[in-house]
C-alpha cells in the first residue's frame, strides 16, 4: 500500500477500516500497516490479517517548496538561516501522521521567541532532504547559497541540516569558503520540534546567536555540548564528529577541542579557542566537489578487488581508513600500486580517529610509503575524504597531494595534544 492513499481495509475476521495509510518509518515493522483513522487514532494492522483492501482516496500534499517561501523577519543584525532538511524543523501533520519541514520566520519565532529581539532572520528554502541522501553536489548547491547570503550583508549563515552527515557538510563549507565576513553555524536535533524532549529550541538559538557574535568565520556545528540543557558547544566543521545514534551531545571534538560554548540562558558566548579564521570584509568561495573520491575502511582480510573496482570505477583519489597508524593487509599492496601507478591518489587516515597517523613506525607503514601512500597526520577520515573531493574538483590532479597535506581549515596539525582524547562516557 502507498503511502497518503485513503484505502479500505477488509480484515478476515470481518471488519472494515478506513484511513490514510502512513509513511512507514525506522519502527515500523515490515508485516504491518499504519493506519490513520478517522477519528485521529492510528493503528497498526498486520499484513496477515488483511482479506482485501483497495484505494478509496486521495490525499492532498504540499510541496515543501509551498510550505514557505524566502521571508524575513525580526530586528537587528541579519542572519540567514538555509534549510536543507533534517529533524530539527520537522513537525508531525496530524492529519496524515507523516512528518513534514514546517519552516517560516513565524515558526522560528515561535519556537525560540528570544529571536525577535536578537536578529533579523531570514529564511532561504534550498532544498528538503534526508541527510543520508547529500551528496558533493549538494555540498556546492549549500556553499553557493551561503555565498549569495552574506555577499548580500547577512553576518552569518545557519545551515538547518540532518544530523547524520552534518559534520561532512559541515567540512565542505569549511574549505569552500575561502574568505567569509561571518560564521557558517551547522545546527541540527536529536528529537523534533514538536516534541517535549527536542533539543531543536536550544540548539537553534546557540547557532543563531554563533552566527551573529563570534569573533570567527570558519565553518562550525553548533548543538548540546551535554545530556542537559542549558550550553551548546561550537565545534570547529573540520575537527567533529557525530558519535551517538540518538544522543543530544552526539558531536564530539576529535583531535581538538570547541571552538566555544554559548549559554542559552543569557550567559551569552565563550570563546574557548584563541587561534581561528577571523571575520572578512569579503566572501570568496570555491564550491565545486567531485564525485570522484571514495572513503575506505580497511578491515581484516579486505580483498584487493574492492580497490581495484574503484579504480574501474573511475575514481580519482582514495582516503584510506587504516588501522592504528595507518596500516592495511599485505594483500591490498599490489592493488594499491596499481592505482598509484595509474595516476590514483592514495591517502592514509586512521579509524581510531584520534591521534595521527605514522607510517614510519613499523615496516608496513614503510611499505605503504613506497609504494606513493600519503599519510594524512591527524585529520578525521570523513574530513580527508571531504577534501580530496574538493580538491580533485578545484585543483589540477598533479597538485591534488600539496594540498592534501597543506592545513587550509583547522583540518590538520604536525603535532597532538593529549588531552583532546575524549573517552567514551
Amino acid at each position: 500500500m502507498e503511502p497518503n492513499k485513503a484505502v479500505r481495509i477488509r480484515l478476515a475476521d470481518g471488519r472494515v477500516l478506513e484511513g490514510i495509510v502512513i509513511q512507514p518509518h525506522l519502527f515500523t515493522g515490515f508485516d504491518v500497516v499504519v493506519l490513520k483513522l478517522r477519528n485521529g487514532y492510528n493503528i497498526g494492522i498486520s499484513k496477515r490479517d488483511i482479506a482485501k483492501w483497495e484505494v478509496i482516496g486521495e490525499v492532498e500534499q504540499r510541496r515543501w517548496e509551498e510550505a514557505f517561501e524566502r521571508r524575513t523577519a525580526g530586528s537587528g543584525d541579519r542572519v540567514a538561516v538555509i534549510v536543507t532538511g533534517g529533524t530539527i524543523l520537522s513537525r508531525v501533520d496530524y492529519k496524515t501522521g507523516g512528518v513534514y519541514p514546517s519552516l517560516d520566520p513565524d515558526y522560528l519565532f515561535e519556537l525560540v521567541p528570544e529571536l525577535e529581539g536578537l536578529a533579523s532572520v531570514t529564511v532561504v528554502p534550498l532544498f528538503s532532504k534526508f541527510s543520508e541522501d547529500m551528496a558533493p553536489a549538494d555540498w556546492a548547491k549549500m556553499a553557493s547559497a551561503v555565498e549569495s547570503e552574506l555577499g548580500k550583508g547577512a553576518v552569518g549563515a545557519v545551515v538547518m541540516h540532518g544530523t547524520d552527515t552534518m559534520h561532512y557538510s559541515a567540512a565542505a563549507l569549511a574549505f569552500a569558503l575561502r574568505a567569509s565576513p561571518g560564521p557558517v553555524v551547522f545546527v541540527g536535533a536529536q528529537r523534533s520540534s514538536d516534541r517535549p524532549s527536542s533539543d531543536a529550541y536550544e540548539n537553534l538559538l546557540g547557532a543563531i546567536i554563533t552566527a551573529k557574535e563570534a569573533p570567527f568565520a570558519e565553518s562550525v556545528v553548533a548543538m548540546h555540548s551535554g545530556m542537559e540543557d542549558g550550553v551548546i558547544a561550537v565545534h570547529r566543521g573540520t575537527r567533529v564528529r557525530k558519535m551517538h545514534t540518538s544522543r543530544r551531545d552526539t558531536f564530539t571534538a576529535v583531535n581538538g577541542v570547541p571552538l566555544a560554548y554559548v549559554y542559552a540562558e543569557g550567559g551569552g558566548l565563550r570563546l574557548v579557542a584563541s587561534d581561528y579564521r577571523r571575520r572578512d570584509g569579503q566572501v570568496l568561495a570555491r564550491p565545486a566537489f567531485s564525485d570522484r573520491a571514495a572513503l575506505v575502511k580497511y578491515y581484516p582480510g579486505m580483498p584487493p578487488q574492492l580497490v581495484d573496482a574503484l579504480v574501474e570505477a573511475g575514481i580519482r583519489g582514495i582516503v584510506l581508513e587504516g588501522t592504528g597508524f595507518g596500516h592495511v593487509g599485505e594483500q591490498l599492496l599490489g592493488s594499491l600500486k596499481r592505482a598509484i601507478d595509474m595516476g590514483v591518489h592514495v591517502f592514509m587516515t586512521s579509524q581510531t580517529l584520534f591521534g595521527r597517523v605514522n607510517l614510519r613506525v613499523y615496516s608496513r607503514g614503510r611499505e605503504l610509503l613506497r609504494l606513493g601512500v600519503i599519510p594524512l597526520e591527524d585529520m578525521v577520515p570523513e574530513v580527508a575524504y571531504v577534501k580530496l573531493a574538493w580538491a580533485l574538483a578545484n585543483y589540477p590532479a598533479d597538485r591534488v597531494p600539496e594540498v592534501m597535506v597543506t592545513p587550509l581549515a583547522y583540518e590538520m596539525s604536525h603535532t597532538s595534544r593529549p588531552d583532546t582524547f575524549i573517552k567514551c562516557r
